[in-house]
């Protein structure tokens, strides 16, 4: 979810309690108090993508509340300073230093959108801040820094995850690659799953490209029809997937089409309808996935907010309690400590899965897989790392 407008494309049910720019202003406006832990929060809470940013901070707010209520961090309460991007990744590097500079604050969570990340951790290192992004996919942005950390998966990881469980848990073999040639984020994952089929025996029978904006994809239908795939790989974003997918119905290309956390939205359900019956994608979290600590959240999730978590809820709720579990292990504030402490990170058991971080401050955890089922999409099975 590189993405350069928005790193994950997900489900936008979110909520606006205790959120939005007014109380964006009012928790920047309280003076730092000697009893308190602030923690930056980077993030689009109005603009194109403010849903990202709601949905992120409602996820780390449900975090804070609990660590607050079992007497916060050190013997001391942690409260959240947030800043808006707008969506902007030149607000978001001025953002990150207004954090840092005049709140003083001692890590930063954040940004959604990859883009805005890798501005955003330019400064931060610069600073040696801790950036802890809970969301943000391109391989390249713990490349900005040794206190450049992220809690979700990188890209390619998808790739493999998408072509394990094709080969070994839907038996295929014979598959084929439906991506978009101009987005570096489809590219990066594209290459990763025909190297991943390869290496274990597949075939890809063919590898064609499509043009994002576009609504007309007969053409690309008609070739892999002729070319009788067992399942097409469509690693993009859901407007177009969904016309794809009603296309390919349309003239009788009727295997499983098989995507990645780009596909998680409303609107692909709206766009591609029926014609999506029997596909798969990749995501980072579902919440019907059994695990305890996904219960646990989903039900705290729900008493706050009426309403079930989606994906950027459960990755922002666990980047905030690993960054909490990290001050604690190092049982400091200082920048330098926090760093080495999240650096540590080891089968940490998230809502998301068990995430460990590797030398690249990349997390390697479980991926989960969603079936289209009957108008909507719900748990499969989880790919382990």
């Amino acid at each position: 979810m590189v993405k350069s407008f928005v790193c994950l494309s997900f489900a936008a049910s979110f909520s606006l309690v205790g959120l939005g720019p007014a109380a964006a202003s009012q928790s920047n406006s309280a003076p730092p108090q000697t009893n308190e832990i602030l923690i930056g929060e980077l993030g689009s809470f109005t603009g194109p993508t403010g849903n990202f940013g709601v949905s992120t901070a409602n996820g780390i707010d449900l975090a804070v509340e609990a660590v607050n209520q079992s007497g916060g961090l050190l013997g001391r309460r942690v409260r959240i300073v947030r800043e808006d991007d707008h969506g902007s990744p030149a607000d978001a590097q001025s953002a990150v230093e207004k954090l840092i500079t005049t709140d003083k604050v001692v890590a930063v969570l954040g940004e959604v959108a990859s883009s805005r990340t890798l501005a955003a951790a330019i400064i931060a290192q610069s600073h040696k801040i801790p950036l802890l992004t809970p969301s943000s996919t391109n391989p390249r942005v713990t490349q900005s820094g040794d206190y450049i950390f992220r809690s979700c998966f990188i890209d390619p990881y998808q790739g493999s995850v998408m072509a394990k469980f094709a080969m070994n848990s839907l038996k295929l073999k014979n598959l084929a690659v439906l991506r978009d040639a101009k987005s570096d984020y489809s590219t990066s994952i594209a290459d990763s799953f025909v190297e991943s089929i390869r290496k274990m025996g597949g075939t890809i029978v063919d590898d064609i490209s499509y043009d994002a904006g576009k609504t007309d994809f007969m053409s690309q239908v008609t070739r892999l029809k002729s070319k009788s795939p067992q399942a097409i790989f469509i690693p993009g974003y859901y407007a177009e997937v969904g016309l794809i997918a009603k296309q390919a119905r349309e003239q009788g290309l009727t295997v499983p089409l098989l995507g990645v956390d780009g596909w998680d939205s409303p609107k692909l359900i709206e766009i591609g309808g029926p014609g999506l019956e029997g596909s798969y994608f990749s995501n980072h979290y579902s919440s019907d996935d059994p695990n305890s600590a996904n219960q646990k959240f989903q039900a705290a999730y729900r008493e706050k907010f009426h309403d079930a978590a989606d994906s950027l809820a459960a990755l922002g709720y666990d980047a905030a309690n690993m960054l909490f579990d990290a001050i604690r292990r190092a049982n400091s504030t200082n920048g330098s400590g926090i760093r080495d402490s999240l650096a540590q990170t080891r089968n940490y058991g998230g809502a998301t899965g068990t995430i460990t971080l590797d030398p690249q401050r990349n997390a390697i955890k479980p991926a989960v897989i969603l079936q289209f089922e009957r108008g909507k999409y719900t748990y499969s099975e989880t790919v382990q790392p």
